[in-house]
């Protein structure tokens, strides 16, 4: 049986305070409705034995004490479900906006969820291929993993974004159960109308569930937004047995919401200024992906977050490394030489990628240039410190291979196109062709039977005396 209240105590921001309630519960969802026939949904958010505090999804402007009737719907919020969500744009609370009609439910299921049972977990193998040769030879994504993108402001996360729905697949008996939940939280207009039309020219819009919380729109919302994409990702993965994955951008979006509503609540703030809860909040969403081991579906999750002022120890990417496995980094001095997509291989790592590569999987030979390809590459670090301190003049015929070896390595592996969709083996056959620069000893974390298999020969001096005609390095 539902209540009805008559009026309210008292507003604050998004927050409205009523009496105490009898028989109302945390995370349920109310309908308030106005005087001039206009309803506004809230969710309560906490019970005293003095009050009853609403979180108000459309905000409390034009709301008095007086001209608001509530009524208590006695259950959570709840989105519809149903095979028909792929193809559709949705709003931050699950409501369609693209025009079409509405989603007739198979079920309603409550968005809050909860993080998978480690006892049900089913440990992540295989990969997912998203044709982005830095991540897919050294970061690999794998199904059932949490890996987020760690970006800054104006670098390019939302086209990797992009990239990745239009790109990712599974290869294999699952290839055709692939599909995607894009949920974009505090978005431009411009920005969510480049997400919408990039999805529908390139054909891959019938594979996602688009979920969108503009700027805009209520803060409030957007703390339930991402809840609402898992609960779909949840149903796609265990009722319907497909392979999903989540990409939520932008998460600090998500937590700048969580901070504001924590303080109209007068709680006591922790680091920054965001609640003191915000590790176990962003738990309960991270957790919700994995593998189950009596169902065949998968979600996997590509959160992505901008660093304040590119501080990777700021709270919202420090709380996020700790809970998930791994990162993706986005380093700006990259994109400024014209770098895309502009990812910072040696801050950036996937902890779960060796139990998801190698044979049977991707090639014999993936952990091994995956290995030296990191090894090189922070070696060519130290030759750029050494030749800083002694000159380039001073370098060995080995540091100048290195040095090479780096500029290929940026302009040609981790650099490539929008549209360039390179797969797994021809990551691979480039990873040795840039090893091949280095002389065969140098290449000590691989087997000498596998270096002798896929080893290009390469003059070195063809390639020193370049550099010289070039005047990167000078005759000795």
């Amino acid at each position: 049986m539902s209540i009805e209240y008559i009026g309210a105590t008292s507003f604050n921001g998004a927050l409205m305070a009523l009496e105490s309630i009898p028989g109302a519960s945390s995370e349920e969802i109310v309908q308030i409705h106005m005087d001039d026939g206009g309803m506004r949904t809230g969710k309560i958010l906490q019970l005293t034995d003095d009050a009853t505090i609403v979180q108000v999804f459309e905000g409390t402007n034009g709301m008095s004490t007086s001209n608001i009737r509530t009524r208590f719907t006695g259950k959570p919020l709840e989105i519809p479900l149903s095979s028909e969500l792929l193809g559709r744009t949705l709003d931050g609370l699950g409501r369609p906006i693209d025009g079409l009609g509405e989603i007739y439910p198979q079920m309603k299921r409550d968005v809050n969820g909860e993080p998978i049972n480690p006892v049900s977990r089913m440990y992540p193998r295989n990969y997912i291929q998203t044709g982005i040769s830095s991540i897919d030879a050294m970061m690999t994504l794998i199904r059932g993993q949490k890996l987020p993108v760690f970006s800054g402001n104006g670098l390019p996360h939302d086209a990797l974004a992009v990239q990745i729905v239009k790109q990712a697949k599974l290869t294999g008996e699952d290839a055709e159960n692939f599909v995607i939940v894009f949920c974009a939280m505090g978005v431009k207009n411009d920005v969510a109308e480049f997400f919408r039309r990039s999805f529908e020219e390139s054909g891959v819009l019938e594979k996602v569930v688009m979920f969108m919380n503009l700027a805009n729109d209520p803060i409030v919302e957007r703390i339930v937004t991402p809840r609402c994409a898992l609960t779909a990702a949840e149903y796609l993965a265990f009722e319907m047995n497909m392979h999903v994955l989540v990409i939520l951008t932008d998460m600090t979006s998500y937590c700048e919401a969580l901070r504001e509503v924590s303080s109209s609540q007068q709680e006591i703030p922790s680091r920054k200024g965001f609640p003191g809860y915000m590790y176990s909040d962003l738990a309960s969403i991270y957790e919700r992906a994995g593998m189950l081991k009596d169902r065949k579906g998968s979600i996997t999750q590509i959160p992505i977050l901008t660093m304040p002022n590119d501080d990777i120890t700021h709270p919202i990417p420090d709380l996020t490394g700790y809970i998930t496995e791994g990162q993706i980094v986005l380093n700006r001095d990259l994109y400024q030489k014209g770098i895309y997509p502009p990812i910072s291989v040696l801050p950036s790592l996937s902890r779960l990628m060796k139990d998801g590569i190698g044979e049977g999987y991707t090639r014999a030979d993936h952990p091994a240039v995956s290995n030296q390809l990191f090894a090189a590459y922070a070696n060519v670090q130290n030759v750029e410190a050494l030749a800083s301190v002694i000159g380039e003049d001073e370098l060995s015929t080995t540091d100048v291979l290195y040095k090479e070896f780096g500029k290929e390595f940026e302009e040609k592996f981790v650099s490539q196109g929008k549209s360039e969709n390179r797969d797994i083996i021809q990551t691979l056959d480039l990873g040795w062709r840039l090893l091949s620069i280095l002389p065969k000893e140098e290449l000590s974390r691989m087997d000498p039977a596998m270096v002798e298999k896929y080893y290009v020969e390469r003059p070195k001096e063809d390639i020193v005396d370049k550099l010289e005609k070039d005047g990167d390095v000078h005759e000795q």
